[in-house]
């Protein structure tokens, strides 16, 4: 489990543009706002997707880079990607490994059933690579906007 002030743990994952990505290939932007969402296609991660699209550029404005992870494959990335015209890379974590890593991977308890899933969460990794923020088991509205208001205050 990670936790703030930590070096956030490195990963190399499929990205939605077809590319290997890894979290030390952002070194140097301000900030990377790594957030952890269940599923593409359903309408709390589709909200929240648009959310960060609508924002995107906001963000940029502010060298911050916004990633995606879920255990979707790459085709349904690839689809949510240009059904809702993301700019932004959503990573394939098919195995849960990265999940695991940040403690967002866990039992998760749904009409009755328990079953083993994300916990959606949003870490802020400032240039150094260490954790200065966390959200985590977050309700998605306004959480864009709360990311986008703790970025604009640390670099007040």
């Amino acid at each position: 489990m990670t936790e703030i002030n930590e070096i956030a743990p490195n990963f190399r994952l499929q990205a939605s543009n077809g590319e290997k990505v890894s979290l030390s290939d952002f070194k140097g932007k301000k900030h990377v706002v790594l957030y952890f969402y269940p599923k593409d296609m359903t309408p709390g991660c589709t909200t929240q997707a648009c959310d960060f699209r609508d924002m995107h550029a906001e963000f940029s404005d502010l060298d911050a880079v916004i990633l995606g992870v879920s255990p979707d494959p790459l085709e349904r990335h690839e689809k949510f990607v240009d059904k809702h015209g993301l700019p932004f890379l959503l990573l394939v974590d098919e195995n849960h490994e990265v999940a695991e890593k940040y403690g967002v991977w866990q039992l998760k308890k749904n009409f009755g059933k328990e079953y083993m899933g994300i916990v959606r969460s949003t870490f802020i990794i400032n240039k150094d690579g260490e954790i200065v923020q966390e959200w985590r088991n977050l309700r998605v509205k306004g959480h864009v906007e709360d990311a986008l208001h703790f970025i604009k205050k640390e670099l007040a």
